[in-house]
């Protein structure tokens, strides 16, 4: 949803048009304060030296991290990133999600993100909810996601849906506190 003829640090800014009068906000004139706040946001993605470069010539990672510096200076309080990583390559969306789960350890953000890799959700995701035709038929841990359950969610096997066996929870790194829905 970036304007893509418009720099990125313009695209974040626009994250801040709903408390900011109209007349200033059409004519794009924001306070120093929303640029600061702007700034850093792209400074926390590690995308700040791109904020006046046009948001059409960055890859599709660099946008999806504009996406969510835009979405952050909004102040949520919770961030809903509705298959953040569709059409990226795997480094994009490592680096999305990796930035997704920087944003939900380090500021204490609620992250629901709509994923449909389930390795993805297990590497990422303390939690997960699958649904099927609307129903909830899990809710729960990762290493939950047995045979059984993935059958139920997806009508396969777990090695069929491309899901490696997993270590012990005890052999793993804490997850951050995400939802895959």
């Amino acid at each position: 949803g970036l304007v893509k003829r418009k720099s990125v640090l313009a695209n974040v800014l626009m994250g801040r048009l709903n408390s900011r009068p109209l007349i200033p906000s059409l004519l794009g004139i924001y306070p120093d304060a929303d640029k600061a706040l702007a700034v850093d946001a792209l400074d926390r993605l590690d995308i700040a030296d791109l904020a006046l470069q046009r948001a059409d010539t960055l890859s599709g990672g660099q946008q999806q991290r504009v996406a969510i510096a835009r979405a952050l200076v909004q102040h949520p309080r919770i961030i809903l990133a509705d298959e953040p990583i569709a059409s990226l390559d795997p480094r994009s969306a490592g680096m999305v999600m990796d930035t997704l789960a920087r944003i939900n350890r380090e500021q204490g953000m609620t992250v629901i993100c709509n994923l449909h890799t389930l390795e993805t959700a297990r590497a990422y995701c303390s939690r997960v909810v699958g649904m099927l035709h609307g129903k909830v038929v899990y809710d729960g841990p990762p290493d939950g996601l047995s045979d059984e359950r993935l059958r139920a969610i997806y009508g396969m096997e777990a090695r069929d849906a491309g899901v490696e066996p997993r270590a012990p929870a005890a052999d793993r790194q804490p997850q951050p506190q995400t939802v895959h829905v």
